[in-house]
């Protein structure tokens, strides 16, 4: 993961999964609780195209952090996997989807 400071991207690299979770989980913690509160947290999935439920169980709670602190969470260009796995679970409406940030 690597989390840069404008606009507040968390850059996810691979498959969202039990080995990466807690990695993904603090970069997006620490990029929620260091920003200021107002601040849209973006999470780009460009280089990610495998999530499961360990990897959106630490989306949702960086969702629910980022909530309660009066951020948002935005989830950039998830793949077709990403979006599946959102409407099976009937999590996509807790999610700001959008494109692909810029470098």
């Amino acid at each position: 993961m690597a989390v840069r400071d404008d606009p507040y991207v968390v850059r996810v690299i691979g498959d969202m999964d039990l080995n990466s979770a807690e990695e993904l989980h603090t970069a997006l913690l620490k990029a929620v609780e260091g920003t200021p509160p107002g601040s849209e947290v973006v999470v780009d999935l460009r280089n990610s195209s495998f999530c499961d439920s360990a990897g959106l169980n630490a989306l949702l709670a960086a969702r629910e952090r980022a909530w309660v602190s009066g951020h948002i969470l935005r989830l950039a260009a998830p793949s077709h996997q990403m979006v599946r796995l959102l409407e099976l679970t009937a999590t996509e409406g807790l999610f700001v989807l959008g494109p692909a940030v810029s470098d």
